[in-house]
């Protein structure tokens, strides 16, 4: 790893010292402001939005002025959203194509809206179906009208390497993105073969650990929480026979009302079988459609339970994490929070038949969870499509919660999963040292210091 490190900071250093008169800073500071599009369509990237724009607004000699589109996190730093991130927020084939005539709309707010702002830099994250029309549209317009063109970048790679054919489809990527942030190790590699500028900046999800340990004066990526202090203050008894598992049920509306159903008859099961003092925890996601309907379904949950509400403090969901025995997620990010926490957790996943069926023929992986991608191995148990059932779920649930061995084994591979999600330290103007290996750090001093 150390001459990893060493070999990144060389490479940095020689492109600075002969380009740096034409970076993007450089080029910015006549205006004596840089002007930052960004646009996220999810609540993951809105937390990943919000950390690149206080990394910027850290290391950046000028001032950062934004627009674009995001949710609360963004809000909270001064972005006004163009239109709320929820509009925009659709995933699977089906289940987009009845939101088609609206999104086109929203595209085409967006693109004025970028035009009128005279952007230096647009950065999308994730969403790439929005995001990368979005870019192509936006060079095709500064193009036709002579306007200069901003510098494009897009953060959390197209998961290429999960579909037959997919790495294809990275080729024509670069007539209109200019440089991609990775956050897998393998992703930078296979980007550039494809003619793609990319860098590997690591998961976004560990700058809760790394920001948090640094405080403790520690570059650990393991996030201890006071599961006790959950406890009492949620009135949850210690010991005495309870249970508590923690619920995520996801951060779009759409797998919200399709997944905590199957979760609630799940909890239903497990107390009236196997575990009658059973309690649970849930996690909402920040999304005020999500936040409203888990609010609506707690009234009716089977089981008595704590609500942590979407928005809350790093340290308070990891207080709940703490306190849990186990965890049900839908696959997604979460299952790496779940890593970080050390938490064992089973991944359910349910879409619409014709989302599924296209999964099953396309997905060149046979895991769904990152955890399990990583490691090519069935660490995190899945349960899928047809699979995903409320019995189903129980019976995995009731193992979990007592095969030790099983659990044992899922928190020794975490530290794995940690450690190649982590980057190599890098270094550039006005980033110290501390900095050096923070995701959103090294995403901002790329695009700080980007020149074609």
């Amino acid at each position: 790893m150390a001459a990893r490190n060493v070999w990144f900071s060389r490479i940095w250093r020689s492109s600075l010292s002969s380009t740096s008169s034409r970076s993007l800073v450089d080029k910015a500071s006549r205006d004596g402001e840089i002007r930052v599009f960004i646009v996220s369509g999810e609540v993951s990237g809105d937390t990943i939005g919000a950390r690149l724009i206080v990394s910027l607004r850290k290391i950046s000699p000028l001032p950062i002025r934004l627009a674009g589109v995001g949710g609360s996190k963004m809000s909270q730093l001064g972005l006004r959203s163009i239109f709320p991130m929820e509009d925009i927020s659709v995933m699977g084939i089906w289940e987009l194509s009845r939101h088609l005539s609206k999104i086109r709309i929203k595209l085409k707010q967006t693109v004025e809206a970028a035009l009128q702002f005279k952007p230096h830099a647009v950065v999308t994250v994730d969403a790439k179906g929005f995001s990368f029309r979005l870019l192509k549209q936006l060079r095709a317009r500064c193009s036709q009208q002579g306007l200069d063109t901003p510098v494009h970048f897009h953060y959390v790679a197209p998961s290429f390497w999960a579909w037959k054919g997919g790495e294809a489809r990275l080729k024509g990527l670069a007539d209109f993105v200019d440089h991609v942030f990775c956050i897998l190790p393998f992703e930078e590699e296979v980007c550039r073969s494809n003619g793609l500028a990319a860098t590997f900046v690591g998961h976004p999800v560990l700058e809760d650990a790394l920001k948090l340990n640094q405080e403790k004066d520690s570059d650990s990526c393991k996030l201890e929480g006071n599961g006790n202090d959950f406890r009492s203050q949620h009135g949850i008894p210690q010991g005495q026979g309870t249970t508590l598992i923690a619920v995520l049920p996801g951060s779009r509306l759409q797998e919200v009302t399709r997944m905590l159903p199957l979760f609630s008859k799940t909890m239903e099961i497990l107390k009236g079988s196997s575990l009658p003092q059973l309690c649970n925890v849930m996690l909402a996601a920040p999304n005020r459609h999500v936040e409203k309907y888990v609010t609506d379904m707690v009234q009716q949950w089977p089981v008595p339970m704590a609500l942590v509400p979407g928005g809350g403090s790093t340290h308070l969901k990891y207080d709940a994490l703490k306190a849990s025995e186990a965890a049900i997620c839908t696959c997604g990010t979460v299952a790496v929070e779940l890593q970080l926490a050390r938490l064992p957790c089973l991944v359910a996943y349910r879409a619409h038949i014709l989302t599924e069926w296209l999964i099953r023929y396309k997905a060149k992986v046979p895991y769904m969870s990152l955890p399990n991608i990583l490691l090519n191995s069935s660490i995190v148990p899945e349960a899928l499509f047809g699979a995903c059932t409320p019995t189903a779920l129980a019976s995995s649930l009731m193992e979990l919660l007592h095969n030790e061995e099983l659990r044992q084994r899922q928190i020794a591979s975490a530290e794995k999963v940690i450690q190649l999600l982590r980057p190599p330290a890098v270094e550039f103007p006005n980033l110290e040292s501390r900095w050096a290996s923070i995701p959103s750090m090294i995403a901002a001093s790329t695009l700080l210091y980007y020149s074609k």
